[in-house]
């Protein structure tokens, strides 16, 4: 459990029996999460898909992100390349513009390089969401890269 700079808002490790609540919240927000592209992937997931993707073994840290007590987004630390890792998110509908990202994300973050020793920190963000690029400048992080769909991102933690 990791938490946050807000008393009701933490982050879960995403294990196989948050399945079914993860896959409601997913298909909850199918417009919501397709509209630039993003997660058509996970939306498409069938329940048993999602429970199969969170019991597998992975060196990718999976947070389920949890508003007092209900999930409302999803955080993945991503080991592509140890110290340096990509950062993956999304919220709910209903739980963007309000800081719970941003919050999420500076757990997240701090988590990677205390514990972690993260040195780079990247991200994806497809062409259309300015939401998710203006969060993550906001974080420190610097566009790097332009490609047909999408702008990555950096933040350097050393």
């Amino acid at each position: 459990m990791l938490e946050t700079e807000r008393p009701d808002l933490s982050l879960s490790p995403l294990t196989r029996s948050a399945a079914a609540e993860l896959h409601n919240l997913l298909q909850q927000n199918r417009g919501h999460l397709t509209a630039h592209g993003d997660y058509a992937e996970q939306v498409a997931m069938s329940r048993d898909q999602v429970e199969v993707e969170l019991a597998a073994d992975s060196a990718n840290l999976r947070f389920g992100v949890v508003l007092s007590g209900t999930l409302i987004g999803r955080i993945d630390l991503i080991a592509a390349d140890p110290p340096k890792y990509g950062l993956g998110y999304w919220l709910a509908k209903n739980a963007t513009g309000q800081g719970y990202a941003t919050a999420a994300l500076r757990a997240v973050i701090g988590h990677a390089g205390t514990e972690l020793h993260a040195t780079d920190i990247y991200a994806g963000v497809t062409r259309g969401n300015a939401r998710s690029e203006a969060l993550l400048e906001r974080l420190g992080f610097l566009p790097v890269l332009d490609f047909d769909s999408y702008r990555r991102f950096h933040l350097g933690l050393r």
